[in-house]
């Protein structure tokens, strides 16, 4: 029942985000850049130009994304048994791996 309860409420966290997500792509809510940075290396003849890598779009992101779940999926793979079941003297894990 513990196990269930947790669940709804990470779901409700999550979803509460999402709808937190969704009204600030709608525009009203500038981020600092636009609204602070921009404006002030305007005015200093600085206009803002196009990033070297621009991480914001296409499939970058997912690639990364991909990338780092990949390695954290192997490294918890490699070591589960250290994590997870077996016990050392004094119940600490054994570091024979």
């Amino acid at each position: 029942m513990r196990g269930l309860s947790m669940f709804v409420a990470v779901f409700l966290i999550l979803f509460a985000f999402t709808l937190i997500s969704v009204r600030a792509d709608s525009g009203k809510w500038a981020g600092v850049d636009e609204t602070v940075v921009e404006r002030f290396a305007g005015k200093a003849g600085r206009p803002a130009k196009e990033p070297f890598i621009n991480w914001g779009q296409g499939d970058l992101p997912l690639f990364i994304f991909l990338i780092a779940g990949a390695t954290g999926g192997f490294a918890a793979g490699y070591y589960f048994r250290v994590l997870f079941h077996e016990k050392g003297r004094e119940g600490e894990p054994k570091n024979d791996v």
